[in-house]
């Protein structure tokens, strides 16, 4: 089975010491968002490199297996697989690879994973297709399922199409977790980008009550006088 030669190459890479750092940077202590995850100690250029070798020769059925993995490598590369996959594919393949995907959620449990993935999958799949998984995320009251609604619409910034951004940014404004004020802050930073007018008058209307960190991550590229006039509300 192809999964197991993956999970055979990727074990084979593993760096112990990387294995800890990784265990403390995701935050896997109790109490942590990533409690009890567990790693092999490898770099993201290794897992999509493995990704890109095997994705062609895994079936579906194995990259869910893999990405339901209690090393979080395994579940990383198989999100990889999984976007590999969804590009190569015709409409009919995009929908299984994107149900896969879905109804998986529960073990895409890190913002790495999320991010890495969300925007090539559902984001994709999403901008020529009906959105309506994108809200039941988005109201879903689960950290990591929030954070895929919301980066997921990096894919729609991409191609200049602002809405739903800024929608779901606004959704985020009272949420409780440092992890949602970065990602919402972030995707408003990018539709800046495309549409700087569009920002300020995000920013005019919302800077006010905007977690800090939101605050921050949105404006991170303004002039300097202007972060600090919105910096001091």
């Amino acid at each position: 089975m192809n999964k197991n030669k993956i999970l055979k190459e990727l074990k084979s890479l593993g760096d112990k010491e990387f294995a800890i750092h990784h265990a403390k940077f995701f935050q896997t202590h109790k109490g942590g968002y990533g409690e009890g995850d567990l790693f092999w100690g490898l770099r993201v250029p290794q897992q999509r490199a493995v990704a890109k070798k095997y994705y062609k020769d895994i079936t579906l059925k194995e990259a869910k297996e893999l990405l339901q993995h209690k090393i979080h490598e395994a579940r990383l590369t198989a999100l990889a697989v999984l976007s590999e996959k969804y590009k190569k594919a015709d409409d009919k393949e995009k929908k299984a690879v994107v149900k896969t995907y879905l109804a998986n959620t529960e073990y895409i449990n890190n913002w790495d994973l999320v991010d890495l993935s969300a925007p090539y999958i559902a984001g994709a799949f999403w901008f020529d297709n009906p959105s309506d998984d994108m809200l039941e995320l988005a109201k879903s009251k689960n950290l990591w399922r929030e954070r895929i609604s919301m980066v997921s619409t990096l894919y729609f910034i991409k191609r200049g199409r602002l809405k739903e951004t800024f929608e779901l940014a606004e959704m985020f404004l009272s949420h409780k977790h440092d992890l949602m004020h970065k990602a919402a802050g972030w995707m408003l930073r990018e539709a800046g980008k495309k549409d700087i007018s569009a920002l300020r008058a995000f920013l005019d209307k919302n800077h006010k009550k905007m977690p800090r960190t939101m605050l921050r991550y949105a404006i991170e590229k303004f002039p300097d006088r202007e972060r600090k006039k919105y910096m001091g509300r």
